[in-house]
């Protein structure tokens, strides 16, 4: 019992120490991401907490808010492999993961050759998502989910780790095809860009429009990325949290016994297992983006929104009295005690 205790401690002060280390070089991230990106702190620490927790993001946003220079700046940040593929309505499934190719040997032997598509990086940027076919969005799909693709019959790996940052424009909306409920759920968060503040736009403008052009560089590798994601899946969860993570989720179904009057007249349906899932991994990895080993209920309140939004819709009733999903998401925050 002695060494059982001993090894639960050594394994405490292990996580304690390394935390430590993560936090400080999460903190110099952080800093070489704001030379490029000014006035969106909660969207770089939503993206960069999907990342930790070892998923995708969904970005939503009009154009010109730099959501593409944020995929590519934390690619260089984190120092990942980054590719980016311009979603078209021509583009199609062997564009993103690749082909096999006929190929012949000086003696006239014939044989197929696997040439990789874009999704083989560390960092994909899919840009404009919902403007693809939906058999090109499908592509996608066992690649967020199992890291792997297979083209005729055969399974290709994907390098780790591996990471999705999607973004749509909410606006326009002719020619467009929307995401299935199957791959929006694959992403772990939603997050929404909006315009920044008049002063980071000042800072923008005086920065970006100079002779010279800030740049970021390079904290950490994929290894160490690796390193912090394994620390993020062994950090504790308070009981108080856990529960607090469960209600919510239960809570946001039409029919369950947990859910109000007000969400079985409004919801049309919940979110799944998987949004608690990514509610569990996702404080964990905001807790230690804040210098905290533990997360509170005050994380789970701040990724309510990015994790359910895209996991659940409101009733057309509720739609024509004026209820929108934000309203549903603000009570459901209000039951976290």
């Amino acid at each position: 019992m002695e060494a059982d205790m001993d090894t639960i401690v050594h394994n405490d002060e292990d996580i304690v120490r390394r935390a430590e280390v993560a936090v400080e070089t999460l903190a110099r991230a952080r800093e070489e991401i704001g030379k490029v990106i000014f006035g969106q702190e909660a969207v770089v620490e939503q993206a960069l907490t999907a990342i930790l927790a070892g998923g995708h993001a969904l970005l939503m946003g009009v154009p010109g808010l730099a959501k593409t220079l944020l995929a590519t700046t934390l690619g260089t940040v984190l120092g990942l492999d980054e590719k980016r593929v311009q979603f078209t309505p021509d583009l199609m499934p062997a564009d993103i993961l690749g082909s096999e190719v006929l190929e012949e040997d000086e003696h006239g032997r014939r044989h197929f050759r696997f040439i990789p598509g874009p999704v083989f990086c560390q960092l994909l940027m899919a840009d404009e998502i919902n403007r693809a076919s939906p058999r090109t969005q499908s592509a996608l799909l066992q690649a967020m989910q199992e890291r792997f693709v297979t083209i005729a019959g055969q399974r290709h790996d994907l390098p780790r780790p591996f990471h999705v940052l999607a973004t749509q424009n909410p606006l326009e909306q002719e020619g467009t095809y929307p995401l299935p409920e199957a791959q929006l759920d694959r992403f772990l968060l939603e997050i929404v860009v909006d315009y920044p503040d008049r002063e980071s736009e000042a800072r923008m403008l005086a920065a970006t429009t100079g002779a010279e052009a800030q740049s970021a560089e390079p904290v950490l590798d994929a290894e160490r990325l690796m390193d912090i994601q394994g620390l993020v899946r062994h950090m504790p969860v308070g009981e108080m949290v856990a529960n607090a993570i469960l209600d919510v989720v239960r809570t946001a179904r039409p029919g369950e016994p947990e859910a109000g009057d007000f969400v079985n007249e409004t919801v049309a349906w919940g979110p799944g297992p998987r949004a608690g899932q990514a509610l569990m991994l996702g404080v964990r990895a905001r807790a230690l983006l804040h210098g905290r080993l533990a997360p509170s209920l005050d994380d789970v309140r701040a990724l309510l929104k990015p994790v359910l939004r895209h996991r659940m819709a409101i009733s057309f009733s509720a739609r024509a009295d004026g209820v929108s999903l934000d309203d549903v998401l603000e009570k459901l925050a209000e039951r976290i005690a």
